[in-house]
């Protein structure tokens, strides 16, 4: 189990990193997934009007699996608190859908091949016909129960994939009524 606590546009104390590895270790210990490991991201949003302005995001890999938290609180304490919360809860998806009924293990998953980026300057180069990102994807077969997985692990909208019986593209989403939509390639 490795935790990794960073800041981004501040400095994080040693009492809000030991907090922060506290709280989510004992998540990651308590469904006792190995490999696990875990990044954390602290920041605060600058705009007053924002009520919540405190943000912790974390992102955990397990195997070829992400998992991803993000939690906007009044304060980071509180963020943290409620991330790892969401956390316990989508590891213990995981580990019901994905470990225990013995899935595959080379399902696929998005793997970004670029670090986190800088959104406020991705904001002040943003142009109207500009790509202003790309990731590398690397398409594995799976089935459509495993897709549904894969997007609630990630907390994506939506989620592309090869279907494991026909090889075609599909794109799974969620729509904004409930439930999910498919978008197969004739």
């Amino acid at each position: 189990m490795e935790i990794s606590v960073t800041g981004r546009k501040m400095g994080v104390t040693d009492a809000l990193r030991s907090y922060a590895e506290e709280k989510i270790g004992n998540s990651m210990k308590a469904m006792d997934i190995d490999p696990l490991v875990a990044e954390i991201v602290l920041h605060k949003e600058k705009n007053p009007a924002i009520p919540r302005p405190a943000v912790c995001e974390v992102t955990m890999t397990a195997g070829s699996h992400i998992i991803r938290v993000e939690e906007h609180e009044e304060d980071m304490y509180a963020a943290i608190d409620v991330a790892s919360a969401k956390v316990l809860r989508q590891l213990r998806k995981f580990k019901t859908r994905v470990v225990e009924k013995n899935t595959r293990t080379d399902a696929a998953t998005i793997r970004t091949q670029c670090s986190e980026p800088d959104f406020d300057a991705l904001m002040e180069e943003l142009a109207d016909d500009e790509i202003v990102r790309e990731k590398d994807i690397d398409f594995k077969p799976l089935t459509e129960e495993e897709a549904l997985v894969e997007i609630d692990l990630l907390g994506h909208d939506f989620f592309g994939y090869i279907d494991r019986d026909t090889d075609t593209f599909r794109i799974l989403y969620r729509r904004a009524n409930g439930g999910y939509g498919l978008l197969k390639q004739k």
